[in-house]
């Protein structure tokens, strides 16, 4: 062991790593050898693919940094020892690639007897309502297997006014009188064949026929047979009846399946079609996910695969903002993983609790560019649509757009095109030397908005080379010659390959919009947060494009969704449906259960290590009207006059909001009871960037010290300004103020300050404003 490592403590380096579609980042902080007291950070940014040096880029990424902090060779494919290690955390789009490129799964689909076609029916949607060649998404599962099993729903239980089609029961579940017609005492004979028990949501539910163990034993193991290893169990009303899913389910185990996804377990919520094909998602991409896992875990000792050792914390992001244990992570809570490390990231660094500027993040990746909203509170969404599957799994609400640095530029039909096809990092844009399409990356290349000489070195086949600025230039020209001859006016090399970021920055603001405007917020009031590898090249234009004045830059920005993951907390969360009406009399019954529920959800944290003081807990309603169909998940922040949480006035404010009226004269039902818990990693971050540039003496930059280099940058308007000034980030001090135009660059991103834009230098970002 060197001194150097001998220094380093045990479960000491914490290590967060973002697998995106182009690059894996890295972020590490370990303690300072020389003084312990303090910690230093380490950021590596590598390519997600690169098969000819390495397999698998976030244990490569880990190798590097374990190398770094020790001081010891690691040679390349070698077991790591992980004692130094205090945790991993990660964020992978393993599992939305898969999704999006139909590369998940063989499984196969265990559905009631009648029901075998549903979910390729699905809910009938037609999301392109005049398109004249509809193409229905094929279904995710392989095969259908039909279940003869029944249950039915007698009625409310608690509804005041549905009498004539109630059951009620006893504190027990048992059966003490029943409703039909006219009128009638005893259930039992009179309303047909077939127990009738209580539902998890306290709905009567008559079990009409029970599944044959011996026939689901031998319908699986013809399953199991034919290769299948995977399956998703979906039987009608088992949101509310599980118990045929766990005979199923049991069965299936017993026969070998090494992956079963029960819909009521995964997602116990009323409307089996999104319940039945989240069930189907999950048994496609969880297999795929364990794989993935599985071989990330055995590059590494024993101590990091054997939960029974004092080892090193794994943990992963998932869809919803909240850091998850391998026994939790699946498929399904990953379709959003690598995108929400960066809504936590820019959401915990750029929220200010007395100024309340609500936040726009965007994150311009290599493949995607990522846009969400933050305003106090993570924006949560409970049904999503990704690649034609409706997921229901609560997801924060992130609108993803096919443009990025890697999207392809092309030329069709006189129109400049973006996207959204993606070069992605194998073979990646023209300047990756690899021989890829151009792409956006190229164009900010050739526009003098990326410079080689502070671009990393990671191309060719040594790993060593700059991007290849000839062989984007080449490329361009060729496009140049073909786009002049269809165009009366000739343009110029600048123009054309301006054009294409012009048409680039128009199709990354249209998911903003969607998520403002389109929502009633006025998109100026925002302030925009800039991150991912190219964010700091369009963002000014971007801002420009939407009004808004401020843009913050995080000093991590291009790594900001590995940054986000050591900054986020620990979730937990426990749901059951309800469908209770909501009245004054079942009230106290519904927050019971809430209470209930809330003491599970903190007893859980704790065993995780959290103290009372470090757990949040939010308790929510998944409400709706009467004869609607539109739930909508509900958190309260108004009070009723007992100080307790206002369900039903939080209900109508969020219905009205969404829809703009409200249904009055309708009651309202309430179809699940969730409690979220939190358990936060960290007491605060220290001051604001708002009130730090409120009280920064600032001074103007002196060119003559500072400035690293001048390159030739084109702008919009002003064309080429040859001496654009370029500065250093690393060499810039707190209250710097760097006025456009000019470029700012650091070891894994470039920040374009456009002409008439001022950028601030503040301890932990750039603050920028536009005139």
């Amino acid at each position: 062991m060197s001194s150097r490592a001998s220094r380093i403590p045990d479960r000491s380096i914490r290590i967060c790593a973002d697998r995106g579609g182009t690059f894996c980042d890295v972020h590490a902080s370990y303690p300072d050898p020389e003084n312990p007291n303090e910690r230093k950070e380490m950021v590596v940014k590598l390519l997600s693919q690169d098969p000819g040096n390495y397999q698998d880029a976030p244990t490569e990424g880990i190798r590097r940094v374990l190398e770094a902090v020790t001081g010891e060779k690691i040679p390349r494919g070698s077991i790591l020892e992980t004692e130094k290690i205090d945790y991993i955390r990660l964020s992978t789009t393993v599992a939305t690639n898969a999704l999006l490129e139909r590369k998940g799964h063989k499984h196969a689909l265990l559905i009631t007897k009648g029901f075998k076609d549903l979910l390729l029916i699905g809910n009938q949607s037609r999301p392109k309502i005049f398109d004249l060649n509809i193409r229905r998404p094929a279904p995710l599962y392989s095969t259908v297997v039909e279940v003869d099993e029944r249950v039915t729903l007698v009625g409310y239980t608690s509804d005041p006014k549905a009498e004539e089609h109630a059951v009620q029961f006893d504190e027990n579940g048992k059966v003490v009188r029943g409703y039909r017609g006219k009128g009638w005492d005893g259930v039992g004979d009179a309303e047909g064949p077939g127990e009738i028990v209580q539902g998890l949501s306290g709905e009567a539910v008559r079990i009409m026929k029970k599944p044959d163990p011996n026939v689901v034993e031998k319908d699986l193991q013809k399953l199991y047979d034919e290769g299948y290893r995977s399956i998703a169990i979906v039987l009608v009303h088992s949101y509310t009846f599980p118990d045929h899913e766990r005979l199923v389910g049991s069965i299936a185990r017993k026969v070998g399946f090494t992956h079963v996804s029960e819909s009521a377990q995964l997602l116990p919520m009323i409307k089996m079609v999104p319940r039945g094909v989240s069930s189907t998602a999950d048994a496609y991409l969880t297999p795929i996910l364990r794989d993935y896992l599985d071989g990330f875990f055995s590059g590494f000792d024993e101590k990091l695969r054997d939960g029974k050792l004092r080892s090193p914390r794994v943990e992963f992001m998932g869809s919803d903002g909240g850091l998850l244990d391998a026994n939790n992570f699946s498929g399904l809570k990953s379709i959003l993983s690598g995108p929400a490390g960066g809504v936590v990231g820019y959401a915990l660094t750029s929220w200010d609790e007395k100024e309340k500027h609500p936040i726009i993040g965007l994150d311009v990746g290599g493949t995607s560019t990522d846009v969400s909203r933050y305003d106090g509170r993570y924006e949560v969404v409970y049904e999503t649509t990704t690649a034609g599957v409706t997921i229901q799994s609560p997801q924060l609400d992130i609108n993803t757009v096919a443009a990025g640095g890697g999207s392809c530029l092309t030329f069709r039909n006189g129109l400049f095109l973006a996207g959204p096809e993606s070069a992605g990092a194998q073979p990646g844009p023209t300047c990756y030397r690899k021989g890829g399409p151009l792409a956006v990356t190229d164009a900010n290349l050739l526009l003098g908005r990326l410079i080689p000489d502070y671009f990393p070195k990671i191309f060719g086949k040594s790993e060593k080379e700059p991007l290849d600025v000839e062989a984007s230039k080449a490329a361009f020209e060729k496009l140049a010659e073909e786009i002049n001859r269809e165009q009366d006016k000739k343009l110029s090399l600048d123009e054309i390959v301006y054009g294409f970021i012009k048409v680039a920055n128009e199709t990354m603001c249209r998911p903003i919009r969607a998520l403002t405007e389109a929502r009633g917020h006025a998109t100026s009031k925002h302030t925009l947060a800039s991150f991912g590898g190219a964010g700091g090249q369009h963002a000014c234009e971007i801002a420009r494009l939407l009004g808004i004045k401020t843009i913050l830059i995080h000093r991590y920005s291009s790594i900001l969704s590995a940054y986000g993951l050591a900054l986020a907390d620990r979730a937990y969360e426990l749901q059951e449906p309800s469908s209770t009406f909501y009245t004054q009399q079942n009230v106290p019954t519904l927050k019971a259960r809430l209470d209930k529920m809330t003491s599970e959800v903190q007893t859980e944290l704790k065993k995780q290590g959290f103290e009372d003081s470090r757990i949040h807990v939010e308790r929510m309603l998944n409400m709706r009207f009467e004869g609607t169909d539109t739930a909508l998940m509900v958190l309260p922040t108004e009070k009723d006059g007992d100080g307790k949480e206002d369900f039903e006035a939080a209900f109508k404010r969020v219905y009205k909001a969404e829809f703009g009226f409200l249904l009055d004269t309708k009651s309202i039902i309430v179809d699940d009871i969730k409690v979220r818990g939190i358990g936060k990693t960290f007491d605060t971050l220290g001051e604001s960037v708002y009130a730090e540039v409120a009280r920064l003496q600032t001074q103007k930059v002196d060119h003559e010290a500072k400035v690293e280099t001048r390159y030739s940058v084109y702008f919009d308007k002003v064309g080429r300004v040859d001496d654009t000034p370029v500065f250093l980030l690393d060499k810039l001090e707190v209250g710097d103020v760097v006025e456009g135009p000019a470029m700012i660059i650091d070891d894994t991103q470039t920040i374009v300050v456009v002409p008439d834009a001022k950028a601030i230098l503040t301890s932990k970002h750039l603050f920028i404003t536009l005139e």
